[in-house]
């Protein structure tokens, strides 16, 4: 039913007012309580799915990544939909509109987008006071929410440091995790940052500036992660794991868009990005050891697409472009497959342990 929907209408339109006019309608549906309340039961994972990591319980290891909701407009409704957190974001510490339109452009063949948004966003500001009045509820303060953060697009290479800690010190309050994003193609110079001499002082701004606005506020230690980009060759991406390591980071996203195509500007996201998203969650996981955190992202379409990545070492796995091409059963399809996993799993240890 959805896919003739989508070739039939979205795939006609303009992408970038398609998703405006589809995560309209899910915003609306979940501020109709009755509504809400049916679609939540129907889509949500099962008990069995939840997962402990970064200190919170996720009720599923299946999120929606960061691009989708960037302004925490509508975390109540992709929560409504099954996925088990949001990352929202990216989350600058001034307010941008992005790069001019045409910005987004469906790839039909392979399943894909190509973006150069831009990191079009509120603004840091603008976005803690959203999550604030989020967070002022119980059922508001029962979500887990990430925060995505970037650099300003005006601001420069030497001052991005204070750049982030703006951000990270207006969000930690309200986050359940931070990510420090220096891997998206289409801010000029971002991905210069993921070098190491470039992106320790980065790290340590954000977590200092995370940890006083924390306790300013009395709330938890918020944890930070940094997420890489795919072009990354194996080396720097052995030389961010051990950044992280060094600076007592609490792990890694991997992986934002490839710009290793030639379709023109922008970053790629999708399923060709599968293939090298798990070698780096596996490099990852090696390289880091159980002591920090890798949240898989890039390619995942399928119940089998979020097991590899789980299998290659992930802890966490999100998805954006399989959520346009799949529809909103999508999320519940993957979370209630992991959680059988994670059922079956269990079983097959207690019946060892009683053999």
């Amino acid at each position: 039913m959805y896919d003739l929907l989508f070739r039939t209408v979205f795939a006609r339109m303009d992408p970038e007012r398609a998703h405006h006019l589809a995560f309209g309608a899910i915003r609306a549906a979940a501020r109709v309580p009755v509504l809400n309340g049916v679609l939540r039961s129907a889509f949500a994972p099962p008990a069995t799915g939840a997962v402990q990591v970064l200190g919170r319980t996720f009720p599923s290891a299946f999120g929606v990544a960061a691009g989708f909701d960037k302004n925490a407009v509508g975390v109540p409704g992709l929560t409504m939909l099954g996925f088990g957190f949001v990352e929202v974001g990216t989350v600058t510490a001034w307010p941008q509109p992005g790069n001019e339109a045409p910005r987004l452009w469906r790839v039909l063949d392979r399943r894909a987008l190509r973006n150069r948004m831009g990191f079009n966003n509120e603004g840091a500001v603008a976005v803690a006071r959203r999550l604030q009045r989020l967070r002022s509820t119980p059922a508001g303060r029962a979500l887990v929410v990430g925060v995505n953060i970037g650099k300003t697009k005006v601001t420069a290479p030497e001052d991005a440091a204070d750049d982030y800690a703006t951000s990270a010190g207006h969000l930690a309050p309200y986050a359940d995790y931070l990510v420090v994003n220096v891997s998206s193609p289409n801010t000029p110079g971002l991905r210069d940052l993921q070098s190491v001499d470039a992106l320790r002082p980065i790290l340590q701004a954000a977590r200092a500036a995370a940890d006083e606005s924390a306790a300013t506020a009395r709330r938890p230690r918020v944890p930070l992660l940094v997420k890489i980009a795919p072009d990354l060759a194996d080396a720097d991406v052995d030389a961010v794991a051990d950044l992280v390591l060094e600076l007592g980071l609490d792990g890694v996203v991997a992986v934002n868009t490839t710009i290793a195509h030639d379709l023109g500007e922008g970053g790629l996201s999708g399923p060709p990005l599968l293939d090298r998203g798990l070698v780096v969650v596996a490099r990852l996981r090696h390289r880091l050891g159980a002591d920090a955190v890798v949240v898989g992202v890039g390619g995942v379409t399928s119940p089998a697409d979020a097991r590899a990545y789980l299998a290659a070492g992930a802890d966490l796995v999100q998805g954006y472009t399989g959520f346009i091409y799949e529809g909103p059963f999508w999320a519940s399809r993957i979370g209630r497959a992991l959680a059988r996993d994670a059922a079956a799993t269990r079983v097959t240890r207690a019946t060892r342990r009683t053999a």
